[in-house]
């Protein structure tokens, strides 16, 4: 894990070193937030590593420096239009992406090629020189062609370079977009082989600057003003009554106040440690970090210095969800907080910053839920695990036992309590579709209703907590390919007719051919045509594991 830590912290030193001396230059890093950086390396998940790799580095970034910090999936799950700038590119703003990049969300698609481009136009690439950072674990999921991109920003730019790294993607991932590189001059650094990322390092960055041309003797100094205060406003946060600075994560919301008191226009938002000049005049300042905030009002008079001290009355919460006692912590886990004054949902492990008092902490795994009342101080940190106390089922069905996999999309399984009620019906539990279906269950009796085409099978089980079963269901049926030149439509009937000369229609399509999965048994297949009085039948059997294929003639 050190090893691919520093991978990501060489491909944001490459954007640093490969800037100095051109004061002009500016970066914007493009971090994927997409769900998928929640998988872990060495039991730390990569979003957590980008993070510590991104804080550490920046501190090394020279002031002048103007870098700049998009992130895309980091708001709305299957979107491909979740992209922001949230830093646009600035000197001084390391600490303001690093609070940028601790607070998002992972969770979303991979739309790196639109984000590329939309980095490249905030650069104004085709004006300025300009270079953006990619930062991914994964490859396009939304339909762009980094590729063609490249070759596009190559074109058009001034001197556009783009500098991908592969977060722990293979070989034949990484060469998938390595071209957006190499079409623009830059360099793919793959994250996963650190002898090799070394070796890149040296022929990319070890090179030295070169140095600045020698500044001109000053002119003689005019005679010193009177010392003013370099910044009028300088906050401190702190989660609780006597407690230590906040300088890490917490956000400044500044705006401006309207007559009656409310808000006004927003003036700016700073991250971590903030210093700055207000204008005179009347504000509200907000003081945030997570879902914790408060805020004050500000009178700013000209000559005078304000350093507030903001106390967010909120503590820290790590809740570690697991399916059952001592297994491993569930990254498929919703994690809803309610707090005083509001409620979230997270995913996965979770670190979160609330108002003190009372805390419901409820926790799915599936359709298994637990819920926990924790009373939280101001300043408290509360580090516990939640347990729902569920088992793991995967289900797959086969047309006979050891036969052939059936794995079409219409295969459904539906997952229903055993005991029925007094209607004889039984309560619906859970849902899902195609083979490998996965349900996570409170301890319980269960049927799975297992439905392909017109064949359905019940299999009664169990599941204890803890448990982790796979469940093979023989569907004890064929497939009945049916044919009816020229025919309206096509139906199959039971092959016995009742009391009354009935038989039971079992299903109808509409055309002159047909195929079906079905139990196995005897049917019979009629050909009817939009004419009365011209239909044909024929019987039919259908073996299990078997095709069956007939033909109805006029």
């Amino acid at each position: 894990m050190a090893g691919f830590a520093r991978s990501v912290a060489a491909a944001i030193l490459l954007l640093s070193m490969t800037t100095v001396g051109f004061a002009a230059n500016k970066v914007i890093i493009i971090l994927d937030a997409s769900g998928s950086m929640w998988a872990q390396i060495d039991g730390k998940p990569k979003l957590e590593i980008a993070r510590e790799s991104l804080r550490t580095v920046l501190q090394s970034v020279p002031d002048a420096d103007e870098i700049g910090f998009m992130a895309y999936g980091h708001r709305e799950k299957g979107s491909c239009d979740d992209i922001q700038l949230i830093v646009p590119p600035q000197a001084g703003s390391a600490s303001a992406i690093s609070a940028a990049a601790d607070s998002l969300k992972f969770l979303g698609k991979t739309p790196l090629t639109a984000a590329v481009k939309q980095a490249a136009e905030a650069l104004k690439y085709t004006e300025d020189k300009a270079t953006v950072v990619l930062i991914t674990d994964g490859l396009e999921t939304c339909g762009g062609d980094p590729c063609a991109l490249g070759k596009e920003l190559e074109a058009s730019g001034v001197d556009f370079t783009a500098d991908v790294v592969g977060f722990g993607l293979t070989a034949d991932e990484g060469k998938q977009i390595a071209c957006l590189a190499d079409n623009t001059g830059g360099k793919y650094i793959q994250a996963s082989d650190e002898k090799a990322l070394q070796e890149a390092l040296v022929e990319t960055v070890a090179a030295p600057a070169p140095a600045p041309e020698p500044a001109p003797a000053p002119a003689p100094a005019p005679a010193p003003e009177p010392a003013k205060p370099e910044f009028n406003f300088q906050p401190t946060v702190v989660m609780a009554e006597g407690g230590e600075p906040i300088t890490d994560g917490n956000a400044w919301e500044i705006y401006k106040a309207n007559s009656d008191g409310s808000r006004g226009d927003s003036v700016t938002t700073e991250y971590g440690a903030y210093s700055g000049n207000l204008d005179p005049g009347d504000y509200i300042v907000v003081a945030r970090d997570d879902e914790a905030k408060v805020e004050q009002k500000f009178k700013i008079e000209a000559g005078q210095v304000y350093k507030p001290l903001f106390t967010l009355n909120a503590g820290t919460m790590l809740i570690h969800p697991r399916s059952s006692q001592g297994a491993d912590v569930s990254d498929e886990a919703h994690v809803d907080f309610t707090y005083p004054g509001g409620s979230t949902t997270h995913y996965g492990d979770t670190k979160i910053i609330v108002p003190a008092g009372e805390q419901k902490v409820t926790v799915q795994i599936g359709v298994g839920t637990a819920t926990e009342t924790i009373q939280l101080a101001a300043g408290q940190k509360i580090e516990k695990d939640v347990v729902v106390g569920v088992g793991h089922v995967v289900f797959n069905a086969y047309y006979v036992a050891g036969g052939d996999k059936a794995d079409s999309s219409g295969l459904g399984f539906q997952i229903v309590k055993a005991k029925k009620k007094i209607d004889g019906s039984r309560d619906d539990v859970e849902h899902s579709y195609g083979p490998d279906s996965k349900f996570w269950l409170p301890p319980d009796d269960y049927v799975a209703v297992t439905t392909l085409d017109l064949a359905v099978v019940e299999q009664p089980f169990s599941i204890k907590v803890g448990d982790n079963q796979d469940i093979k269901v023989p569907l004890d049926a064929g497939v009945l390919a049916m044919s009816a030149p020229g025919a309206y439509s096509i139906e199959i009937l039971s092959p016995k007719k009742d009391i009354q000369g009935n038989r039971k229609a079992l299903g109808l399509s509409y055309g002159d051919a047909w195929q079906q999965t079905i139990a196995a048994g005897d049917y019979v297949v009629v050909r009817h045509m939009s004419d009365e009085g011209h239909d044909n039948e024929m019987p039919v059997t259908v073996k299990p594991g078997e095709r069956s294929e007939i033909t109805v003639a006029p």
